[in-house]
This record gives C-alpha cells, sequence and structure tokens, in this order.
C-alpha cells in the first residue's frame, strides 16, 4: 500500500530481459540505501519488488501483464521515475490509499499554464472514467492528485501546484504523453461493492439477485424472535 507522495526521482539505468520478465535498474541513492530485497517501491505508480541492491541503484522485475497493462513498454535508458515506497505502520496518510495496481493507461491532452500551476487535462477510457469524483483523488503516474469538477466521459484535469511540479517530473509533462493511472480504491469499492470492476453487472444475474442462506423471513417462520412462555414477564 502506497500513499501517491513521490520520495525520489529515480532514473533508469538499464532494462534487461531476463527469463520472461525484464529486469529495470534504477539510479535512486536515497532509496537503494534505506530499501531492502523483497521490499516493495511504487515505480510511477506499479508495485514491484525490489530483487536486488548494488551502492545508489536497486533493481526491481517485471512481468509480462504488468508491462501490458502499464507504460513501462515505453520506458528507457535515462529515462526519469516516480519513487514511492510502500507505507508502514503508523506512517502518516498524507495523499490517499494507493495500492500500486494499475487500472491502465491515459494520455495527457493538454497542459496549461495558471499563475505558478500547471492544469494538465489527462484522456482516459469510460471504462476507468466512471470512478472519478468531483474533488476526489486519482494516482497519475504514482503521484496523488484530486481531480476537478465533473462530469467525467473521457477526460479529468488536475491542478499541479509548485510544490508537486518540483517533487515530480510533471513539470516536464507535455500533450500526448501515456501516463499509468489508478483510480481511487474507496471509490471503486462504494461504486461496485468490493472494488472488483463490473461486479455490480455479475450481482444482477438471478442466481445471485435471489436472498440465499438466513433471512429474517426463515429465522421468523423457524420461530426465532418470539417470546416463549419463559420469556414473558
Amino acid at each position: 500500500m502506497f500513499t501517491g507522495l513521490i520520495k525520489e526521482i529515480g532514473r533508469i539505468r538499464a532494462l534487461a530481459p531476463r527469463r520472461g520478465v525484464v529486469r529495470l535498474d534504477i539510479d535512486a541513492p536515497g532509496l537503494a540505501a534505506s530499501t531492502q530485497l523483497g521490499q516493495s517501491i511504487a515505480v510511477n505508480g506499479i508495485c514491484l519488488t525490489v530483487t536486488g541492491i548494488k551502492g545508489r541503484v536497486f533493481s526491481v522485475e517485471a512481468a509480462t501483464e504488468t508491462r501490458r497493462l502499464t507504460t513501462f513498454e515505453s520506458w528507457r535508458r535515462g529515462a526519469l521515475v516516480h519513487l514511492e515506497p510502500a507505507l508502514r505502520a503508523g506512517d502518516p496518510l498524507d495523499g490517499h490509499l494507493v495500492q500500486g495496481h494499475v487500472d491502465g493507461v491515459g494520455q495527457i491532452l493538454s497542459v496549461k499554464k495558471s499563475g505558478g500551476s500547471l492544469l494538465m487535462t489527462v484522456g482516459l477510457g469510460p471504462d476507468m472514467a466512471r470512478y472519478l469524483t468531483p474533488k476526489g483523488s486519482v494516482a497519475v503516474d504514482g503521484v496523488s492528485l484530486t481531480v476537478d469538477e465533473g462530469p467525467f466521459r473521457d477526460r479529468f484535469t488536475v491542478n499541479l501546484i509548485p510544490h508537486t511540479l518540483q517533487g515530480t517530473t510533471f513539470a516536464g509533462a507535455r500533450k500526448g504523453r501515456k501516463v499509468n493511472l489508478e483510480m481511487d480504491v474507496l471509490v471503486k469499492a462504494a461504486r461496485t461493492g468490493s472494488g472488483w470492476p463490473g461486479l455490480e453487472d455479475s450481482l444482477k444475474t438471478p442466481a445471485l439477485s435471489k436472498p440465499a442462506g438466513l433471512t429474517m423471513e426463515r429465522l421468523l417462520a423457524k420461530g426465532f424472535g418470539r417470546l416463549g412462555s419463559k420469556g414473558r414477564s
């Protein structure tokens, strides 16, 4: 679990295919010095496991499914990436709950200056747009951001304040850039009943719409809830 608050910007040193996965070496002196093998780190919003540490460089590995659902395949040596270590018990939750499980890829449609801030509009599919809510949260390349007012058919806009621009790669964001998106897990849970996209549709099937097991009607029919002679005053 993460919060969407970036701790360090790392630089990709190498990408190497290895037995069905791709190993990623990232230069990040701060995190490399404080992390351990087996720990989780969100890299541009993707939860990955640390598999190696050497000096100021740590390594992670990405499986085929991870590469398919994210912007990973477009990453190149020298690229900058957002890094956040996993949340620990007792750490402050200053952003929002981020799982590191990317829902899909969006694309920056426009970047406009607004005083010292930037207004960034991101396009996305309706399957993800359904989980946007006015003034709610969304993780963009792992960064916790607040969305603007709706309606949200195929896009949303966020206001990148100077503090966010200084601590992320968004100061150099341009139209056309692909970004990893993770929708707010609490909104997904509220709108689907469990956070599983599509669950509400499956609940409409006759087999699942009928009450099963114990119900109040069945309990009353069996005599439960009715006071016997020993229960009356």
